[in-house]
């Protein structure tokens, strides 16, 4: 199995009485070098959230972020994931995308989406319903300018461009792997039919993972193409406890974050729209089969029922709530206590 990071960093606004010597960027700093250690203990890549108007300060300029981190890196990908297209004007995104992955020697990984708060949909005055329709227009234009070495211009109903060349050309050709989030297995087929790499949420259960997985597969078979099990991430909590107790806390700090996001997709109408995977059901019997908390070994056994269904690529996710040093130690014993078990698999076992 190979090994990533999914996750964001943290931004706080400081309180009226925490404004004088409050440091807001200590929490992107943070993920930054929590990152470059990542590097260092044999990590993949890593893929950066994009999310709007939380109070809690989640990463909303994930390009932007994943530059500074390109800079302090050497081997790492940097991943998006994912970018919304439905708020993004796609020729400037196209050129700030081709820039990270020019600077960066070719290690974007592309990860976009449709959304699913409503309370970005929100703010941004964009329609939820013109997601789809929007998503798909902004991905033409962007592979186009990606691909395209003559000028052409575009009549959409939502963008308008004349006789653009758009600069500057990405390193990776034609251009860097599109990575889709998709979790219900008609997206999980377009993801593949358009030749795209995928992402699986991290709520879903492991018998959701393998039939999205199998999905997947079938349908690039279908098409002529080789699967390949790298060409699918799979984001799951993580944990690294000593007692029953510190995993029980950690599961009950996740269990939080899950029904403050689900707050966020909330629509006013009471419908609840729980991400690409829409793992629906109890949320902490959702939250409780899809972490991966506990001791080394029971991480382990996890991460071998992940494998069992086909899983080749785990993107984690987490780690103590917050990163710092608790984040730190943990990451540290998952990469010296865990990863050594799964580095002798071959990818085609998992493709089987």
């Amino acid at each position: 199995m190979r090994f990533g990071l999914f996750g964001s960093a943290a931004a706080r606004r400081p309180t009226s009485s925490e404004a004088a010597e409050f440091d807001s960027s200590e929490g992107f700093r943070d993920f930054i070098e929590y990152n470059v250690e990542a590097e260092g203990l044999g990590f993949h890549g890593t893929f950066v959230v994009e999310h709007h108007f939380t109070g809690y300060g989640q990463v909303s300029a994930t390009i932007n972020l994943l530059t500074w981190l390109g800079a302090r890196t050497s081997t790492l990908r940097l991943g998006t994931a994912v970018i919304v297209l439905p708020w993004h004007n796609p020729v400037l995104l196209a050129e700030q995308a081709a820039t990270l992955d020019l600077l960066s020697g070719g290690r974007l990984d592309f990860g976009i989406g449709k959304g699913y708060r409503y309370n970005e949909f929100a703010g941004f005055c964009v329609d939820m319903d013109e997601a789809d329709a929007r998503f798909n227009e902004c991905l033409d234009v962007i592979v186009k300018a990606w691909t395209s070495n003559e000028p052409f211009s575009h009549r959409g109903h939502y963008w308008r461009f004349d006789n653009i060349v758009v600069e500057p050309p990405t390193a990776q050709r034609p251009h860097p792997p599109i990575w889709m989030g998709a979790g219900g297995e008609s997206s999980v087929r377009q993801v593949a039919e358009r030749g795209y790499h995928l992402l699986l949420g991290q709520y879903a259960s492991p018998a959701d993972v393998g039939r999205s997985i199998a999905a997947y597969k079938s349908a690039v078979e279908a098409q002529g193409r080789r699967f390949d099990p790298m060409q699918v991430g799979v984001t799951r909590a993580f944990f690294v406890a000593d007692t029953a107790a510190e995993k029980e806390t950690a599961l009950e700090r996740r269990l939080a974050n899950r029904v403050r996001q689900l707050k966020l997709a909330t629509r006013p109408d009471g419908t609840v729209h729980g991400g690409p995977d829409r793992a629906t059901g109890n949320p902490d019997v959702v939250n409780r089969n899809s972490a991966i908390y506990g001791s080394p070994d029971e991480i382990a056994e996890k991460l071998d029922e992940l494998r069992r269904v086909g899983v080749g690529y785990v993107l984690i996710n987490g780690g103590g709530s917050g990163g710092g040093e608790r984040g730190r130690t943990s990451l540290r014993r998952f990469a010296r206590e865990v990863m050594p078990l799964f580095a002798e698999e071959p990818a085609a076992r998992a493709a089987e």
